[in-house]
């Protein structure tokens, strides 16, 4: 099924390039379909490159997808036209009252700060409180995961002796292994890493939270 994108997003060219089936929003309003509805807050600099890469990701579900973008009012990007972020995206505060299927919320440039420190904290504090009741599923990445996990649950980062680079090797954690999200996994996978902060070991005892998947820094 294809993916429902925002009318002239540059990432419909060079996803049809690939072969991927996409449509813009004049398109998929003729058609009868509920589709599934994603949004995307995406704090990454270069954000064109962040919306193909996780659009083409997105492209391998057998569901239609409609995509929108969510944008910070606290925060303006200076690496991306400001004609784009017009265009394809809204401030939160806009979206507030829409409810979705689920959300992507990305990394950001900013893991050296501390999470009070960041300019935009008291806002994204904010959409990760709106996310409990307004968004089915939510995907954190890279520091938005370390920032989720500081919100909602007080687990602090701390700073790694030297930077997690390359391949790593991770474990299903017992009893993990029939959750969906494993589904067509060995029991042993691997991941690419490139960070330098990591969650605190104390997650173990947050009986609120599953681990499902362990990785070994060595």
């Amino acid at each position: 099924m294809p993916l429902n994108l925002p009318d002239k997003l540059p990432a419909i060219d060079l996803l049809k390039e690939e072969n991927i089936f996409v449509i813009d929003s004049s398109r998929a309003s003729t058609q009868d379909i509920r589709p599934l509805k994603i949004v995307i807050l995406n704090l990454m600099p270069i954000k064109i490159t962040t919306e193909t890469d996780l659009i083409r990701l997105l492209s391998n579900s057998p569901l239609q997808i409609e995509v929108s973008f969510m944008k910070l009012k606290s925060h303006t990007s200076k690496n991306t036209p400001i004609e784009h972020m017009k265009a394809f995206y809204r401030d939160f505060e806009c979206m507030r009252n829409e409810k979705f299927d689920g959300m992507i919320i990305t990394g950001a440039p900013v893991e050296h700060l501390e999470f009070e420190d960041v300019n935009y904290w008291d806002e994204i504090q904010d959409i990760f409180n709106w996310t409990r009741t307004h968004v089915t599923s939510t995907l954190y990445i890279c520091w938005a995961a370390q920032a989720g996990l500081y919100h909602h649950y007080g687990i602090p980062k701390y700073p790694l002796d030297k930077k997690m680079f390359g391949i790593f090797e991770h474990h299903i954690c017992e009893g993990m292994s029939k959750l969906p999200i494993f589904r067509g996994f060995d029991d042993v996978f691997f991941v690419p890493h490139s960070r330098l902060l990591f969650p605190s070991r104390t997650i173990r005892v947050y009986i609120s939270l599953w681990l499902v998947a362990d990785v070994s820094f060595t």
